[in-house]
């Protein structure tokens, strides 16, 4: 039986490692849960123009016990689809705090942009800027995630 020479292993491992790579680059969340977050912006949105404050405290945590339930279980990143599966190793365990840094550069986003529409007289500005960041979450969600994966190497 003849051996293999180290030209060979080099290739195989680096074949394996691309392939590793290329699998982590596919990990993310499903397409519904970023238009599913999206929806519950949207709808703190329109409770903050239209309900008392007592409404808005208890919706928003309502979504944030809701959100935080769901993304226990997908958080790790491991879930895009019901077909694959892989390890928390190959999915990288920084995916939970790219996506809780999202959420928190989102609320961000939303609070300014509502100041600045009230500044500029917009009818309901908390409701529009739920609008616009409910459309970057829902059309971006899934690169903002890549990229942000990326960028912490995760």
């Amino acid at each position: 039986m003849d051996g293999i020479t180290p030209d060979q292993a080099r290739a195989a491992l680096d074949a394996a490692g691309r392939a590793r790579r290329q699998m982590a680059e596919e990990v993310g969340l499903p397409r519904g849960y970023w238009w599913g977050m999206g929806c519950g912006w949207v709808i703190l949105g329109v409770i903050g123009d239209v309900g008392p404050g007592w409404l808005v405290a208890v919706a928003t945590l309502v979504f944030g016990a809701g959100h935080s339930a769901l993304a226990s279980r997908l958080l790790d990143g491991r879930h895009r689809t019901g077909r694959v599966q892989v390890s928390a190793e190959v999915a990288g365990r920084r995916t939970p705090l790219v996506v809780i840094t999202m959420l928190l550069v989102l609320v961000a986003l939303t609070v300014v942009a509502a100041l600045l529409l009230d500044a500029d007289g917009a009818g309901h500005p908390r409701t529009w800027s739920a609008v616009f960041i409910a459309a970057v979450i829902g059309f971006g969600g899934p690169e903002l995630l890549r990229a942000g994966r990326r960028r912490v190497r995760a």
